[in-house]
């Protein structure tokens, strides 16, 4: 589809995602030549703009948000755009989008790919304007929904129960931005490119794993959205159950779509389902207070603008999962992800088993720390740390780490979006979610959900700027496991 005349169409072309996500990975891929030619994008908003209007926004944006925004670029990049005023309720605008799309006489598109860039209890009402519009009729049209996919099991089976009344599975790219960072996808390489690596992938070796995804913000202006969802629907049931699939999965047959995802969809079916007694036992949030924040005093949650009064809405969750099969049976995975934290990091750490025999107990050494592989999502890197001896005459160890960092100085970083936005172009649905991944991933986490929906008048806090609760560390299996804030 990169050489195609294809057309790109986004819902909410003004608001924040489209601002930070969207605008500036097209540009960028303008600026790399990679966007076709041909490809024409139709921005859908509600202002009273013409496509000046819109063209002096555009610009505003990519000058705030693009990492590396050059204005000779920006002339030839506006002519991919038509400003399209509407609103997503009016039957009208679909129409009047159809007549603009397919003009009278003129050759169907070979792809036109409808953006959701907007609230996600607007999905639907768009889905079916477009399908009285005919656009889930005969053509290739492509349907990209972010997340929140559903705010627990039952809304999001009703959810694509709904989508599916009007476009089929295969039209349907739901997207999570986590899985087109590239060390994401470099954690496949890694793993089944590299005998030694996936040799002691498993129970025998590794003791656990843990999964971060820490923010030093706050919820910002949305606390429309996450005052209802909290830090578990918003991070933990998508991204880091993701992250997880990846590291736990089993060797796909071929790098195709629907291989890979059935992987994924195994280790999904194989984690152990938490008992409704026992949730305690296996996650815990907490809500972040007043704190310092790089040198900065910032309010809590409950100071926010637009939190409920004494709401008890998380926005820290850590969470054990266990996976019962061959490979995994017996090692926990330990999940949490929190906002305003010490630092902004993403995070693998994988720590294998202590050595079985104490060969050293005789010199100066009292313990020997075990090996651990550490991946950082953001900023990237990827390291093993070993034992070596120090230099001098006792017998005496230190941890070193083996950089196995890829990109070389001068590479530049290819943005999530940018790769998503490509895989889209091109019909590629290797790196988007299939709706069963979306269904197990909420079987997961469903007892949590409900038992959490019961506490309504207590919640832990902790102060903005540290890790976290201290109570954090009580999900943990044995005394020796930490958190590994630093890497």
């Amino acid at each position: 589809m990169s050489d195609c005349n294809c057309q790109f169409v986004i819902f909410g072309a003004t608001g924040d995602l489209a601002c930070k996500k969207l605008l500036p990975a097209l540009y960028h891929l303008h600026c790399a030549g990679r966007m076709p030619d041909e490809l024409r994008i139709l921005a859908f908003g509600r202002r009273p703009w013409d496509d000046k209007g819109w063209q002096d926004f555009l610009h505003e944006q990519l000058e705030t948000y693009a990492s590396n925004y050059q204005a000779d670029h920006f002339a030839d990049f506006c002519k991919h755009f038509e400003y399209v005023r509407g609103e997503i309720h009016e039957p009208e605008s679909f129409v009047r989008l159809r007549a603009l799309l397919t003009p009278e006489g003129a050759e169907r598109p070979a792809g036109t790919i409808f953006y959701l860039a907007i609230r996600p209890t607007d999905f639907i009402p768009v889905v079916q304007r477009l399908s009285g519009a005919g656009f889930n009729q005969e053509g290739d049209y492509r349907i990209v929904i972010e997340k929140p996919f559903g705010d627990d099991l039952e809304s999001a089976m009703q959810l694509n129960e709904q989508l599916h009344n009007h476009f089929r599975e295969d039209q349907i790219y739901r997207i999570d931005h986590y899985l087109g960072k590239e060390i994401v996808q470099n954690l496949l390489v890694f793993r089944f490119a590299n005998l030694a690596i996936e040799a002691i992938w498993n129970r025998n070796y590794i003791d656990h794993v843990q999964i971060t995804v820490a923010e030093d913000m706050g919820i910002e202006n949305r606390a429309g959205y996450y005052d209802q969802a909290g830090a578990l629907r918003d991070m933990l049931q998508n991204h880091l159950m993701q992250v997880l699939t990846l590291i736990a999965m089993e060797p796909p047959p071929s790098l195709e779509a629907d291989s890979l995802r059935d992987e994924k969809v195994k280790v999904l079916r194989s984690i152990r389902p938490i008992p409704k007694s026992a949730v305690t036992a296996y996650a815990m949030r907490a809500q972040y207070g007043p704190g310092v924040v790089h040198d900065k005093h910032v309010p809590g949650y409950q100071d926010e603008a637009g939190v409920e009064v004494n709401s008890v809405t998380e926005t820290y969750v850590a969470a054990k999962f266990y996976i019962d099969n061959w490979r995994w049976r017996g090692v926990p995975f330990y999940l949490r992800t929190g906002k305003r934290l010490a630092a902004k990091t993403s995070s693998v750490a994988i720590r294998f088993r202590h050595t079985p025999q104490q060969l050293f107990r005789e010199t100066s050494i009292e313990r020997i720390e075990p090996n651990w592989i550490l991946l950082s999502l953001e900023p990237e890197s990827l390291k093993i740390e070993i034992q070596i001896k120090e230099p001098g005459l006792e017998m005496r160890v230190r941890p070193v780490q083996l950089n196995a960092s890829y990109r070389k100085d001068g590479e530049q970083e290819l943005d999530a979006y940018e790769a998503l936005l490509l895989d889209v172009m091109e019909g590629d649905k290797a790196l988007f979610i299939r709706f069963d991944e979306v269904e197990w991933a909420w079987r997961v986490v469903d007892p949590i959900i409900k038992s959490w929906g019961r506490e309504t008048d207590y919640i832990l806090t902790y102060p903005a700027g540290s890790w976290g609760p201290d109570e954090a560390t009580r999900i943990m299996d044995k005394e020796d496991h930490y958190w590994r804030n630093q890497l």
